[in-house]
């Protein structure tokens, strides 16, 4: 079966997911992580991609961002991809692929679940019981987002700036956000949508994507899609 082609929308946000291959390690060190940050910050500034939040986990990484074009977000994981391949295979005497295929990603509703999606990226660590509150995790945007600690990877999404008048109130703002965990439905509901490709969103959200992409957003209920033309004309 033939991929599905990668949604886009102008000025809208993406969450992506890139997986060690075999869900092997991809990060031993602290050395490691720097380096992919550096990677990525190069890339990101290159391809013109705004980076709102992120997590580096032992064997994967989620990232989320808004592209200047359409081509932005797939050049930037190639070019950030290919420079930690040749970095993590020269430094550990290793060969051969270190990714699983291509990344996942998914474009976000900003309306329904931008801030939802900040929050799922940031508490990988907590639900993976490595520590136990966002702000204790070092390769995170947590500290930068929460807690005001320079990152200069970070861009600020538009949402985020709406959550206060000042840096102190955004701050405080946002880590009300992380009192608790994210649902385990929204967890699963984001979960599907990267991993499949299909739009995270209400379905005003989607039929907006499906209008401009020309592209389901979603997958077709089972015995085909009740409410499209074509499938009337089968009956």
């Amino acid at each position: 079966m033939a991929r599905l082609p990668r949604l886009y929308l102008p000025g809208c946000a993406q969450h992506v997911i890139q997986r060690g291959n075999n869900r092997e390690a991809c990060f031993y060190n602290e050395t490691d992580y720097k380096a992919y940050l550096s990677f990525l910050k190069d890339a990101a500034a290159k391809y013109q991609v705004a980076i709102h939040a992120f997590v580096l986990m032992t064997n994967h990484v989620h990232l989320l961002v808004t592209p200047e074009n359409e081509h932005s977000v797939s050049r930037m994981m190639q070019a950030q991809g290919r420079k930690y391949v040749q970095y993590f295979n020269y430094t550990y005497g290793r060969s051969g692929t270190l990714w699983e295929g291509r990344y996942k990603s998914t474009v976000v509703d900003a309306d329904n679940y931008l801030l939802t999606v900040y929050r799922y990226i940031e508490l990988n660590p907590v639900r993976a019981k490595m520590v136990n509150h966002a702000a204790d995790y070092p390769w995170s945007s947590y500290r930068g987002n929460a807690m005001g600690k320079p990152v200069q990877l970070l861009t600020p999404h538009v949402l985020y700036h709406q959550l206060g008048k000042t840096n102190n109130e955004r701050q405080a703002a946002y880590q009300g956000l992380f009192k608790g965990l994210v649902s385990e439905n929204d967890v699963a509901t984001i979960r599907e949508a990267t991993n499949r490709g299909w739009a995270l969103g209400d379905e005003r959200f989607k039929e907006q994507v499906a209008t401009q992409t020309g592209r389901r957003p979603n997958p077709l209920g089972r015995g085909g899609d009740r409410k499209s033309a074509a499938f009337r004309q089968n009956q």
